[in-house]
């Protein structure tokens, strides 16, 4: 906390002097470097007009790098951050290790009720919610209309793979800077793995068979990491393997990415015609899936949270509510219209029929929706999480995992020997975390 003393002295009717003591506490907020979170900033003026008292300084740090360094100060109770951009990976496993403090005594405006179930219990652990959403995100499919029309390729409400696979092939035009098909190829437990592991619940693969054993060396991974490959190798962008969620989006604000599956939280942007000159061509479809009761959306949520380790909680707080109330989504509203509100997170924003009107409302509550972290594949697991085990050794190793796969992309090494490095590498890794007896 940081103190700023002023003396204020005035005569009074008796003359004697009187002095007042103003102060003023600053937080440090981290956050990541998305178009959402950058919009916030922009916004501070509302919240300083309401907190008077309460200066914000900001960290804003690339997906991977934040990650790194907010893990990294919170396990060791650094106290460098009071607020912290954390996932729905992140949120349990922190909250029961005592790293968090717990927000259930936000302000009544604050209407926790108002989440989305499916959000919130992400969030809360013993029914105390550790986290707050500033939005929440499955994934889906968006595409430019105009190209599939010229290519004559229709694709489905609720594509199939071999849909995708077929329009990316057909609406590829490589001379022209038109790539059929733009994925996350950037190595990272939250970019290229948060995909693959949602390609590969739709493809009946897992990370792990209800032993804890790694399954990298099945037919099912198989079948995921040669499609991901040959889709990208032959319809994606050049560097792709360098291409993660932000890189992805850019080239389809562009208009250079024919098709692109991503998060949902993009579909604002990319049906804003101050931000892409293709707006008006936007598509978009489900998750594909291989026709096994499982498709490929994940389910997140980017939420603000306190470390235990602050020393200014209580403003920190009031940070949270302004920042995750109904009111700032409102704010954004009023500023710069419905379609680039928060997703994804409170009941109301959907019952709104003006953000209800808007092409991808339905679509991204129906993804989040169907995606259940308790039942994420096909085959039985005993992990919960879509796009992530939750577990603590996790992160460390999907990361590991996804430079594996970023070098076979690459083309640094071949689908069977990453999928063999894979499978030694996180047998290796649970076996030592105990996991495997």
């Amino acid at each position: 906390m940081k103190l700023n003393i002023r003396a204020l002295l005035g005569a009074c009717a008796i003359g004697a002097l009187a002095t007042a003591v103003s102060a003023e506490t600053t937080i440090t907020v981290a956050t990541v470097n998305n178009g959402d979170m950058v919009r916030m900033q922009g916004l501070m003026d509302d919240f300083y007009a309401k907190n008077p008292d309460i200066k914000v300084e900001w960290v804003t740090l690339e997906e991977n790098v934040l990650r790194q360094n907010v893990t990294t100060d919170i396990a060791t109770g650094g106290g460098q951050y009071d607020v912290i951009t954390i996932g729905t990976y992140e949120a349990p496993i922190w909250a029961k290790q005592g790293w968090l403090e717990g927000l259930n005594d936000l302000p009544a405006d604050y209407d926790i009720d108002d989440l989305l179930p499916a959000i919130r219990g992400g969030l809360t652990v013993d029914g105390t919610l550790y986290a707050s959403p500033f939005y929440g995100e499955s994934s889906f499919v968006n595409y430019r209309k105009d190209l599939a029309a010229a290519a004559g390729v229709t694709i489905p409400d609720a594509p199939t793979w071999d849909d995708i696979k077929a329009a990316a092939a057909a609406m590829t035009d490589q001379e022209a800077g038109i790539y059929g098909i733009c994925l996350r190829g950037k190595a990272g437990w939250g970019e290229n793995m948060a995909f693959l592991t949602s390609m590969a619940n739709s493809y009946g693969a897992r990370w792990f068979d209800e032993n804890w054993v790694p399954q990298f060396d099945s037919p099912e991974w198989k079948a995921v990491l040669t499609d991901y490959v040959e889709m990208l190798t032959k319809y994606g962008p050049p560097g792709a393997s360098n291409n993660g969620y932000n890189e992805n989006l850019t080239l389809s604000l562009q208009g250079k990415c024919a098709m692109r599956m991503d998060a949902t939280v993009s579909a604002g942007s990319l049906t804003d015609p101050a931000q892409s000159e293709f707006a008006e061509q936007v598509g978009f479809a489900l998750a594909p899936d291989m026709g096994l009761g499982k498709r490929a959306n994940w389910l997140w949520a980017w939420s603000l949270a306190i470390p235990a380790s602050s020393d200014a909680k209580e403003a920190s707080k009031a940070f949270i509510n302004w920042a995750t109330n109904k009111d700032y989504l409102a704010l954004v509203a009023s500023k710069e219209g419905w379609r680039n509100a928060p997703p994804g997170t409170r009941t109301s924003l959907y019952a709104n029929p003006e953000y209800a009107a808007l092409p991808f409302a339905k679509m991204t509550i129906d993804s989040i929706n169907a995606a259940d972290p308790t039942n994420p594949t096909v085959k039985p697991v005993p992990y919960v999480g879509v796009q992530f085990a939750a577990i603590p050794e996790f992160a460390g190793l999907a990361t590991g995992v996804g430079e594996i796969f970023s070098a076979a992309l690459a083309g640094q090494k071949s689908v069977d020997e990453a999928l063999a490095e894979a499978q030694a590498l996180s047998v290796a890794e649970m076996t030592a975390a105990g996991y495997i007896k």
